[in-house]
């Protein structure tokens, strides 16, 4: 309880409280490299736990390691430390770690003797990679390409609910599903830059 008399000092705004974060990991010695390989050694280690079908761990850790994804580009704009060989790194790790994980899950797949969620699994694969090429190919031609059911965002939710439930037996049913979308999304953006580029031809 306060003295009469004494005045409590002002609580500081939410705008005044981001400040002193913003502030505070300027000058910390964490870097946004740091949590991009933070979330790669996270998916990793969800790898490995689901190449021993521990998959409700497995899932956590692929969950932990993605939000890391999420928050390395947050981070470096915040904080003012980013550089363009971080975007790269980050990019990079993004396309290895999906496929560091979905690698395991096949070798899970193949040791059910299912051929058909194995090769669901290879689709899925191919075609997430295939999602962020179009784009990386449409934006270097000059035409934003974020179209799509199924962004990363999207892909982990899709594979780290197949995992967590795993026991519930809906892996396989996640890696269909994962490998359609995946498959649908880069039919859009290559349908959405031919229209882009067809019309920027027009208008000149």
């Amino acid at each position: 309880m306060s003295s009469p008399g004494v005045e409590r000092p002002p609580r500081p705004s939410a705008r005044e409280y981001q400040a002193q974060m913003r502030s505070r990991l300027i000058e910390s010695r964490l870097t946004p490299n740091a949590i991009s390989l933070t979330g790669l050694v996270l998916c990793v280690v969800a790898a490995v736990l689901v190449w021993q079908e521990e998959f409700l761990l497995g899932g956590i850790a692929f969950i932990v390691g993605s939000v890391c994804d999420t928050l390395d580009g947050r981070y470096s704009r915040m904080s003012g430390k980013g550089s363009p060989f971080g975007a790269f790194l980050d990019s990079t790790l993004d396309r290895m770690e999906e496929g560091i994980v979905l690698t395991a899950v096949a070798v899970y797949f193949s040791r059910q003797g299912d051929d058909l969620a194995v090769a669901a699994v290879v689709v899925a694969v191919l075609a997430s990679l295939m999602v962020s090429y179009t784009r990386a190919r449409a934006e270097a031609l000059g035409v934003e390409c974020k179209v799509g059911i199924a962004d990363r965002a999207v892909r982990v939710v899709i594979l780290s609910a197949g995992l967590v439930f795993a026991d519930l037996d809906v892996l396989d049913i996640a890696v269909y599903v994962l490998a359609g979308l995946s498959a649908i999304t880069v039919f859009q953006r290559i349908w959405h830059v031919r229209g882009e580029l067809t019309r920027q031809a027009i208008d000149l």
